[in-house]
């Protein structure tokens, strides 16, 4: 399991509609009137979307609080990141992460230096001060995936200034953004540096529950950005993406209540996860939570959940995590129950075992 999302895959192995925990985007849907803003747009499929993506990026700029000569865009989160890789010959990764930032380096043949976070999965700023050489691109997940924590702030001050003194390049994933508690915004912080060695890309993806369109965007410095845009594909986002970017920023409601939906539900799912037995469901920011399984591997814990109608992200396919850990979503209320529901079944079924196997 190299990505969450894959029902396909799985649909023979139960007689019903699944769940899908195993990908993370947003339970309430998308915007609402995004879907008839699309119809009405429909006629611009037979012509190229605006090469430069002006209105667009006039669109993200407004969102984002920065000027558009500073956005760059492109076919989801993970294509932008792609054009960074190409951009700088050696890429550092801290594990475990996104499995994208080291295959796709690895595809473009660039040397890929693997650190790992502490136990706690904290960055090691020490760690990364003695890696880092000039022209570094080093990568990370804020929050990070599949820990699901975000940099605080300080720390991200002073990575900044680690990689300004090592003359490196910090690119912030950033594509779970709008679930985490509102701490701070690291584009209002490095935009009083005009984005010197540092760019931050998010997506549609997931908040917008568009993982379809393949929305990504940023903010980097101007020069970055001219050399991003030499390296990127013309027209990579297409006429539907372009529309949808131009509509769902201005949906102000739906974003604030999806906001407040996700902080409530993701306490309510720690809360009520932290209590049952055999399962260690680390603290998070963003809209999943990462389990440590104390009793079973992943693949039997995946048949379980499978059996009963609910998919979710195995973890041994991230690079320095083993089988002992999952990934689940958070979806809407009544799943959530059928999410503990059905890990109290296993933690039941685990006593009974015991029990009788006792006597």
């Amino acid at each position: 399991m190299e990505h969450g999302g894959d029902l396909i895959t799985y649909e023979k192995y139960y007689d019903g509609e699944l769940i899908d925990f195993s990908s993370n985007i947003n339970p309430l849907g998308f915007p609402g009137g995004l879907k008839e803003e699309l119809i009405k747009g429909f006629t611009d499929m037979t012509n190229y979307p605006d090469i430069k993506y002006r209105h667009l990026k006039t669109s993200i700029s407004k969102y984002l609080k920065c000027s558009p000569e500073n956005v760059v865009v492109g076919n989801g989160a993970v294509d932008i990141i792609d054009n960074f890789i190409i951009m700088f010959p050696r890429i550092i990764v801290v594990l475990p992460s996104f499995s994208e930032y080291e295959e796709r380096a690895l595809v473009h043949g660039k040397e890929v230096i693997r650190l790992k976070y502490k136990d706690d999965f904290t960055l090691n700023l020490s760690n990364i001060e003695d890696t880092m050489k000039p022209d570094d691109l080093l990568i990370l997940g804020n929050p990070n995936n599949p820990t699901g924590l975000r940099i605080e702030k300080d720390t991200l001050k002073k990575l900044y200034e680690i990689v300004n003194k090592k003359r490196g390049y910090l690119l912030l994933d950033e594509a779970f953004y709008e679930f985490c508690p509102e701490d701070y915004d690291s584009i209002q912080i490095f935009k009083e540096k005009s984005f010197h060695r540092i760019g931050i890309i998010r997506a549609a993806t997931k908040f917008f529950a568009l993982p379809g369109i393949r929305l990504g965007y940023g903010c980097v410095s101007e020069d970055i950005r001219n050399v991003h845009d030499k390296v990127a594909l013309p027209w990579s986002v297409n006429s539907l993406g372009d529309r949808a970017g131009r509509y769902i920023f201005e949906c102000k409601e739906y974003i604030e209540m999806s906001k407040t939906y996700i902080e409530e539900e993701r306490k309510f799912l720690l809360e009520q996860l932290s209590n049952i037995k055999g399962i260690k469901p680390y603290n998070t920011h963003a809209n999943y939570v990462l389990i440590k399984l104390l009793k079973w591997n992943e693949e039997y814990v995946f048949k379980f959940f499978l059996n009963r109608g609910l998919v979710i992200r195995k973890c041994s396919s991230f690079n320095g995590l083993d089988n002992t850990y999952i990934r689940v979503a958070i979806k809407s209320r009544k799943n959530n129950l059928k999410l503990i529901e059905t890990f109290k079944e296993l933690e039941r079924l685990d006593e009974n075992h015991n029990d009788n196997s006792s006597f």
